[in-house]
């Protein structure tokens, strides 16, 4: 697997951690739809600056259709979520993104998980079980606008690497973040603004949202899927509910034992051996494709 991506979707794995207890403190001050509107509207000029050259080639109606949809109605309906049920919960939900990917993904044709990358899948699923499994008041209708979330995600997911094929990711981020803004605006407008100024606190969160929630993680994960399978990919998103449980400990009290500890380690051991089965298979697949092109050269010569 290319190092580069690897770095790029586990660092986009750990800050993507932050985005549910963020979305939990950023709540307090505005509605769940004002606040996807918000966040990403103020997201998508600064990496549409940093990638303007590559725009006009991201500015597809399928890219912008993708973006709404896959950003701005998951991360809407995820703030709906998050509104009504727990960090550990909504953690727990997120942790079933890899394997809807790889469901996906087998479905669609676009791959076919091996059996390795299965069982990477089902061991660090257990482990996000083991850490999420405590603590923390939750709703039916909170889980299940989460577990809605969830699929859109992982729907982008499997998609996703079409989208970025001869394209800069940053500037592809910058219009599906364009658009889910938009998106999201549709459902914020009915609904007013707050009466009064954020508290420090959850004007924090707001800022951290954007940047270390939205800016940055977004780009490194479009940079690494570009460059991997989409189950590859989705692995990562394992990375999510640990971080964010911990930060559910830290900051809202939720309890932390041993099973959870097993938990994080049985989620890192899963996320090893789904991602090196997804390098053996690609590296035997460059293999497998070698002949060919070298047989292929002296005809074409």
């Amino acid at each position: 697997m290319n190092r580069s991506a690897l770095l790029a979707l586990t660092a986009a794995g750990l800050m993507f951690g932050l985005t549910v207890p963020l979305s939990k403190l950023a709540l307090g001050w505005l509605d769940p739809a004002w606040l996807a509107a918000v966040r990403f509207g103020l997201a998508a000029p600064v990496l549409a600056l940093v990638a303007w050259r590559a725009l006009p080639a991201a500015l597809s109606p399928r890219v912008a259709a993708w973006g709404a949809v896959g950003y701005g109605g998951m991360v809407v309906l995820q703030n709906f979520g998050v509104e009504r049920t727990s960090v550990t919960h909504a953690a727990i939900i997120f942790g079933a993104v890899p394997v809807l990917v790889a469901a996906g993904a087998a479905l669609s044709g676009r791959a076919v998980a091996g059996p390795a990358a299965w069982s990477g899948f089902g061991v660090a699923l257990g482990g996000v079980a083991l850490v999420a499994g405590a603590g923390g008041e939750a709703s039916l209708s909170g889980d299940l606008l989460v577990l809605a979330s969830a699929v859109l995600g992982a729907a982008l997911i499997v998609v996703q690497g079409g989208l970025l094929e001869g394209r800069d990711p940053v500037a592809v981020t910058a219009v599906q973040m364009g658009a889910a803004a938009l998106f999201a605006l549709v459902f914020a407008l009915p609904t007013a603004l707050p009466a009064g100024a954020p508290e420090p606190g959850q004007a924090l969160a707001l800022g951290a949202l954007i940047s270390v929630g939205s800016l940055i993680p977004f780009s490194l994960y479009a940079y690494g899927q570009a460059r991997v399978s989409a189950e590859a990919a989705g692995a990562f998103v394992n990375l999510e509910p640990v971080v964010g449980v911990a930060s559910g400990v830290l900051a809202f009290g939720n309890p932390f034992g041993p099973w959870q500890a097993l938990g994080a380690v049985l989620v890192i051991a899963g996320l090893a051996l789904s991602a090196g089965a997804s390098g053996r298979r690609d590296r035997a697949s460059s293999r497998s494709r070698a002949p060919s092109s070298a047989s292929a050269s002296p005809q074409t010569a």
